[in-house]
């Protein structure tokens, strides 16, 4: 074992010394690079990358830190991230522990706000058919607007020129940390007020919102690029008029709403029409209605009276109808009369040729008599018959029973299980076997000897015979 007179250090040793050299030499730093893998834990700590065309570096942003960033870290986003550089022993890496983020110029504000534009285009918030119809003429307006500066008044101002109606305004921050935020909330709050529900402080709903903030740079109206501020935009069911900074300037709340003004002065136009010119108009509508009442009237009577001329005499159509009705009158009792007459001829004609009562049940009787007779005849005859051919069948069966058989000397012999026996081979020697004869039934048993031959006497009758040859 060599041994140069190198100082050996424990793994814990070395890394706890690195750490002391990088945050010794680096205490603070501004990094520039786009951020990647940004993941924000349950704990509230941001773990992402920063990068760049060659090198990647580990970032972390611990949780008081975070609440305070005044630009959202997300993939894609370039920023310059000012922190101090450490090491993570447990993992042998080396990270910038971030303590603010800025975005790394107008260049970079402009790439997330197309890339966040067409993932809300994706999503439909943008969608034209969408887009509710505004109030002519709100009852109430709501303003979502920083409660200070020339926004509200320029729209307060401008309402009471046009038409004065009851203005909300929700006070909010415009710019900065947090103001996305509160405007979301603003919107969502106008829009969760029920119609007619008042509450303790008396608030109505608003008819229309309107959204203002002047002008400013791309940074100063960021809060209005936000996602959350958007969404609401879109999901808010009352009308929403966007009036976020000068004529050129364009945040994505006013693709959400369902209406962009210029600037917050055009809004408080658009919300409303000119009471003077309103009541013009309807001093002139009054006045041409009052012009052209008589006239129509006229109209109305000349019409009236020509419809009057091409209807007929009223007293000539009744006094015909009245001589119509007597005529039909006179001819209707004719005719009922001879109509009664000739039925009743008809009735008496057919009556003529009816059958009594009597006559029908004596020609009914008689016609029952002779069926009656008929049917006795038949049955007669039928019984004969059947009794002649069911006396055949009984001496035809006589003839062919058994019992006949027996009567001629012959045995009937049953096996011992009750069964005829007609073969020899069906027994052997010992069986016992039942033997009925014509007057009664013997038991006997087999003994397998044959008898003596009977032709043994005829033998010998044959020898008293004598031969012949």
């Amino acid at each position: 074992m060599s041994n140069d007179g190198a100082q050996i250090y424990s793994v814990g040793e070395i890394s706890t010394l690195i750490r002391q050299t990088l945050e010794d030499e680096f205490p603070y730093v501004r990094i520039r690079g786009e951020i990647s893998g940004f993941t924000r834990a349950a704990s509230g700590h941001l773990y992402f990358s920063l990068k760049d065309e060659k090198d990647v570096l580990d970032a972390v942003c611990w949780r008081g830190a975070a609440a305070k960033l005044q630009a959202k870290p997300e993939d894609g986003l370039e920023i310059i991230a000012t922190g101090r550089l450490t090491s993570y022993g447990p993992r042998s890496r080396y990270q910038l522990v971030v303590d603010r983020v800025e975005v790394a110029g107008e260049g970079a504000l402009l790439k997330l706000l197309e890339n966040r534009k067409k993932k809300l285009a994706a999503e439909g918030l943008f969608d034209e058919t969408a887009k509710k119809e505004l109030p002519y003429l709100p009852r109430v307006i709501g303003v979502v607007t920083s409660p200070t500066g020339a926004v509200i008044r320029d729209i307060l101002h401008r309402l009471e020129d046009r038409f004065p109606v009851h203005v909300l305004v929700w006070p909010v921050m415009v710019q900065g940390d947090g103001a996305a935020e509160q405007i979301a909330a603003a919107i969502d709050g106008f829009d969760k007020i029920k119609p007619g529900d008042k509450g303790d402080k008396k608030v109505p709903r608003p008819d229309l919102i309107i959204v203002a903030r002047g002008g400013g740079s791309i940074e100063d109206l960021w809060a209005f690029n936000e996602e959350v501020v958007v969404r609401a935009a879109a999901d808010c069911t009352i009308p929403l008029i966007s009036a976020v900074g000068h004529e050129t300037d364009t945040t994505l709340i006013d693709y959400a709403a369902d209406l962009r003004a210029p600037t917050p002065t055009a809004a408080a136009e658009m919300a409303v029409p000119v009471k003077s010119e309103l009541a013009g108009a309807v001093m002139d509508e009054a006045a041409r209605l009052a012009r052209l009442a008589p006239r129509i009237t006229v109209a109305r009577k000349t019409m009236l009276d020509g419809l009057g001329r091409g209807l007929p005499d009223l007293t000539h159509m009744v006094g015909t109808a009245a001589q119509r009705l007597d005529d039909w009158n006179a001819r209707l009792g004719g005719s009922l009369k001879g109509g009664v007459e000739r039925r009743l001829r008809r009735v008496a004609q057919s009556a003529g040729g009816l059958l009594s009562p009597a006559q029908r049940v004596s020609f009914a009787g008689r016609g029952l008599e002779r069926s009656a007779g008929s049917l006795v005849r038949g049955m007669g005859a039928g019984i004969t018959q059947r009794r002649s051919k069911l006396l055949q069948t009984e001496r035809l069966l006589e003839g062919f029973s058994y019992q006949r058989v027996l009567d001629r000397g012959f045995v009937l012999l049953q096996g011992p299980d009750g069964g005829t026996i007609t073969r020899a081979a069906k027994l052997k020697t010992g069986d016992d076997v039942t033997l009925q004869m014509a007057d009664g039934r013997l038991g006997a048993r087999i003994t397998g000897k044959e008898p003596k031959n009977p032709k043994s006497k005829s033998k010998k009758q044959d020898m008293r015979q004598g031969k012949l040859l």
